[in-house]
């Protein structure tokens, strides 16, 4: 039997059963037992097509003899290919043997091949039961904070509206079952009549095959069986159409169809097809709109009103005409349609090329806070935290940051261009131009009247004239990058060899590219990524960038309320969905000394306690284990530093020494209390008891690292961050977020909070963040570096949000790679971290100096002046320090960790300091007080007297400036004072820095 023939009995049987026994439909035939039940099916139902013709007085012997007894009609090269090598000849005896009655001798038909092919078919058949419960999903709408639309969150084939059929108007239904199924109403999920007349014209006709399906089938093959184009999908969908026929009403068929039904510009259903086409709601379509809808699903494309509109014009009038015959229209209606443009509006999708790692984060609150199944469960309005412009240049200063880092390392790696448009550019110059690149030109803009050849070359360059565009700029405006949330440009080469490579920019320019590591590796029409170097230029040169292999992430959280203002998880979204500022822990390093600090602040330690910085053994905890002797960054110490200089520049040997009675007693206790902060501050669920966690050995996730930053800018009161602020459904809230004030970290009191704030500031301001020192009138923080350079921090804080910033390789492959010697927190992530605040000030948030201190601290504080280095109190000028008053009289710690007479005993008597380097490599050359031997031999200062020499000022020009004015911004009464680097970074000398690696002497003694 004949391949073709048996694939259609098979269809004939199902057809067969769902027409005659819709109740018993049989999905499993013995191919033995059964042969002459399936034969009287198949006799069955067709008597019931005859019955069924015979009523519309339609004579089907007519109609099969006209397209069967003709072999020419379908045999020759223009027949469908689904038709070829089908002998039409055993067709037609087939047909007399089932639907005449007759039993010819030479019957071709195999009744087991035609249900062993039936039984396969149906195997594993879905349930219509399962159609009746089905939600569609939906495309929710998600607003940034100021209520503007920022993205549609959406499952594939998913970007819809669902409303309830009741809520579509009556002519809009009638129009697309006008259109689609004009017998939806009288059938039982399968058109007898469509099948035969689609079979038959497919036969007779040969073009574009007809269907012959129902609504009902159509809502069947997109919610159930798939869209395969084969037999077997075919006898699937009629049997779970006949049987959801059985269990659901016309109208909630009807409304899984207007729902779910793929109507063009990436819209499903026909509200969100209303607002793509029309800008509009179905509810306001006029007769002409709800036609040119009805008409899309039989091609969406081939029927497209943009790309084809004399089609869709023509459809539409097809579809309108069906409507007046069924009496939907009237002859006014259906001429005045007829004469109405197509009126559809610009596409204004909302394009998302960022927020991808906030969006996820969003929809897991709300599955966790707002008890919702997904976002994308139903249509949502979502109203979250996130700052748009704020949001993309996170993205952007973390991606130029990372790629910074590998250009200055030597760690660039090309392994090749992110797509070839070679394929592309062949199709466009095989294609006319389109009307819109062939506009002509704007004229061009009056040139002002100018004087002179000078101020003649100061006009803007006139425009290019303009014209039909090139191919390779109509590929690269429509090609799709892998990496869709990268926000440098994408380029297409367009030239390479000795004369330099040439790329062409989006808006038509051509650029000169610095190759880089890809030099010699590009080919013609490859699309890579590039940083333009001067873009205003008409030529502009261009710099390749390379998707780095090291990763990053970003947090800006507001520190009163805990809203998540900007995000990003990765270098890129579509390399790895992992969000790394939410679901990974990594050593924070220092950026989790302050809770230490914190704990000797709050034990009454003043920021001028003296602390040795020299190496220390603490024994083990509990009488076990190994003793523990940590190191400086670079090795060495530098005697009796404040508790401030130690916070500043970052010296793990002092912050050591805090927990040798500068916390408590005993280091065991001291540690302890360092937990207790730490676990009331929700930094850690539990905290390891062992002592290199004062070093930020235990990791941390970074959303917790910023609340905690965000209570120190509070003094102490800790926000909970969050990105979903409410919920709404067809206009009813379903879910607001409660207002939550911060939560006070009652383990350390305001002073202490205070206290911290101002010497982290002293970080920014001159201490291993002074590459932040332009702006540390307005921003605190700190730096990090996990052993080996695993990972570099900056977390810090402004008065309104809190940044915290990570760099580092995932390292999921098992090779520990490290950022290299020298990279550390102060080098790597705080220009990441200085671009973002710049971008949060430019997107919004005020830039206000650091608030003095809150009224109920400021009573219990004092300001005095201290020699910054010896922390010596001074009768006047100096450093103004915030000492903790006590009983209302400020106490006097300056020697509790360092003996008054281990200082003099101490006193150096050579001229050779400690020239030693703090975590980030900044200079810290200095005594153990922090003064420098004079450079002609003159004696060290007394470290007990004003010291006015500058350790920071640069050693050719000896310029001199005091790191350590007054506290930009205010003093303890609020009231201004400037900052002694203006708000220019460049105004004074930066202080001197020095690499941990430099080989370069340029001391004068060498």
């Amino acid at each position: 039997m004949n391949a073709i023939l048996i694939k259609l009995f098979a269809t004939a049987l199902t057809l067969s059963q769902v027409t005659t026994r819709p109740d018993a439909v049989k999905t499993q035939f013995d191919p033995v037992v059964d042969r002459d039940q399936v034969v009287q099916v198949l006799r069955d139902g067709c008597a019931h097509m005859r019955k069924a013709f015979d009523i519309e007085d339609i004579n089907l012997d007519e109609l099969i003899s006209t397209a069967m007894e003709d072999p020419s009609s379908v045999a020759g090269d223009n027949a469908p290919k689904i038709l070829h090598g089908l002998d039409l000849a055993e067709l037609n005896t087939s047909y007399k043997q089932f639907c005449k009655g007759e039993n010819p001798t030479n019957s071709p038909f195999d009744a087991r091949a035609v249900i062993e092919f039936y039984n396969n078919a149906v195997k594993d058949l879905p349930s219509a039961e399962a159609l009746k419960d089905t939600k569609l999903p939906g495309a929710s709408t998600i607003l940034d904070n100021s209520g503007k639309t920022y993205s549609e969150a959406f499952e594939t084939n998913g970007r819809r509206r669902v409303l309830p059929i009741g809520e579509i108007p009556e002519m809009v239904q009638k129009a697309f079952v006008a259109a689609e199924d004009k017998r939806f109403y009288q059938h039982h999920g399968i058109d007898e009549r469509g099948v035969i007349r689609a079979f038959i014209g497919n036969l007779a006709s040969p073009g574009r095959p007809a269907g012959g399906s129902t609504i009902t089938q159509q809502v069947v093959k997109n919610l159930s069986v798939g869209d395969d184009v084969t037999y077997e999908r075919k006898i699937r969908e009629m049997i779970v159409a006949a049987r959801l026929e059985q269990i659901q009403t016309k109208p909630q068929i009807l409304g899984l169809y207007l729902n779910g039904i793929y109507l063009g510009r990436g819209s499903y259903g026909v509200e969100m097809a209303a607002r793509s086409w029309f800008g509009k709601s179905v509810a306001q379509l006029s007769v002409a709109e709800a036609a040119l809808l009805a008409g899309l699903p039989k091609g969406p494309n081939y029927y497209s009103p943009e790309k084809y509109p004399d089609r869709a014009r023509e459809r539409r009038g097809y579809v309108l005409s069906r409507m007046k015959e069924d009496g939907v229209i009237t002859e006014e209606q259906l001429a005045e349609a007829q004469k109405s443009d197509l009126g559809i509006k610009p596409f204004e999708q909302v394009r998302r090329d960022a927020g991808f790692y906030f969006v996820e984060h969003l929809g897991r609150e709300a599955r966790t806070f707002a008890g919702l199944e997904s976002l994308t469960s139903t249509s949502y309005t979502v109203h979250s935290t996130v700052n748009s412009g704020l949001q993309r240049a996170v993205e952007t200063a973390l991606q130029d940051g990372l790629a910074n880092y590998e250009r200055g390392t030597g760690r660039v790696f090309f392994d090749g261009p992110e797509m070839n448009l070679a394929e592309a550019v062949k199709k466009f110059e095989a294609m006319p131009p389109t009307v819109e690149t062939a506009l002509p030109p704007p004229p061009p803009p009056e040139p002002a009247p100018t004087r002179g050849r000078k101020a003649a070359l100061k006009q803007p360059l006139p425009p290019k004239p303009a014209g039909p565009k090139p191919a390779w700029q109509r590929a690269l405006e429509m090609a799709r990058p892998v990496l869709y949330d990268v926000h440098w440009p994408l380029a297409v080469v367009l030239s390479t060899g000795k004369a330099g490579t040439k790329v062409g920019l989006a808006d038509g320019r051509v650029a000169s590219l610095d190759a880089g590591a890809a030099r010699g590796r590009l080919q013609l029409y490859d699309a890579v990524r590039v940083k333009l170097v001067d873009p205003s230029a008409r030529a502009p040169r261009a710099q390749l960038r390379v998707r780095p292999a090291v990763q990053g992430a970003a947090i800006v959280l507001e520190n009163k309320t805990g809203r998540i203002l900007a995000m990003t998880g990765g270098f890129s979204y579509p390399l790895s969905q992992l969000n790394r500022v939410t679901q990974t822990v990594r050593q924070p390093g220092s950026t989790l000394k302050p809770l230490t600090y914190l704990a000797a602040l709050n034990a009454g330690l003043q920021p001028n306690t003296l602390v040795m910085d020299s190496p220390v053994t603490l024994p083990p905890i509990g009488g076990t284990g190994d003793s523990w002797s940590p190191k400086n960054y670079d090795g060495g110490g530098s005697g009796p530093t404040t508790l401030r200089r130690g916070l500043e520049f970052s010296k793990n040997l002092v912050t050591a020494r805090l927990l040798q009675g500068g916390i408590a007693e005993k280091a065991p206790q001291s540690l302890k209390r360092v937990c207790d902060i730490a676990l009331e501050a929700q930094l850690y669920a539990e905290c390891e008891n062992y002592y290199p966690f004062v070093l930020g050995a235990q990791p941390v996730r970074m959303i917790d690292l910023a609340s905690f930053y965000a209570a120190i800018a509070n003094e102490g009161a800790r926000p909970s961050a969050y990105s979903l602020e409410s919920v709404e459904k067809d206009g009813k809230p379903v879910f607001t977020h409660p207002a939550k004030a911060p939560v006070r970290i009652g383990s350390a009191d305001r002073v202490a909070f205070y206290q911290l704030k101002t010497m982290l500031q002293g970080v920014t301001q001159h201490g291993t963040a002074a590459a932040m020192s332009g702006i540390s009138q307005y921003v605190a923080g700190k730096t990090g570096t996990s052993e080996n350079e695993n990972d570099a921090w900056f977390a810090g804080f402004t008065n309104e949000i809190s940044v915290v910033v990570w760099v580092g390789y995932d390292n999921a492959d098992g090779i520990r790679k490290t950022l290299g010697r020298g990279q550390t927190g102060g080098h790597v992530s705080v220009p990441i971290a200085k671009s973002i605040f710049q971008a949060a000030w430019a997107n919004g948030v005020p830039r206000t100096v650091l608030a003095p201190p809150s009224p109920e601290t400021l009573t219990q504080i004092a300001d005095l002046p201290i020699d910054p280095r010896s922390g010596q109190r001074l009768s006047g000028g100096g450093f103004l320090e915030h000492f903790r008053k006590k009983n209302g009289q400020v106490a006097d710690t300056q020697y509790n960790l360092v003996p008054r007479e281990t200082m003099y005993a101490m006193r150096p008597d050579s001229q050779d300091g400690d020239y030693g380097n703090s975590e980030d490599g900044a200079d810290v050359a200095g005594d153990y007080y922090g003064n420098r031997a004079g450079r002609n031999g003159s004696d060290l200062l007394d470290p007990f007297a004003r010291n006015d020499t500058d350790p920071y000022a640069s050693r050719r020009t000896q310029q001199r400036y005091d790191p350590y004015q007054n506290w930009p911004g205010h003093n303890r009464y609020g009231q201004a004072q400037p900052s002694p680097f203006g708000d220019d970074a460049d105004s004074y000398p930066r202080p001197r820095r020095r690499d941990p690696d430099y080989l370069f002497g340029d001391d004068p003694r060498y």
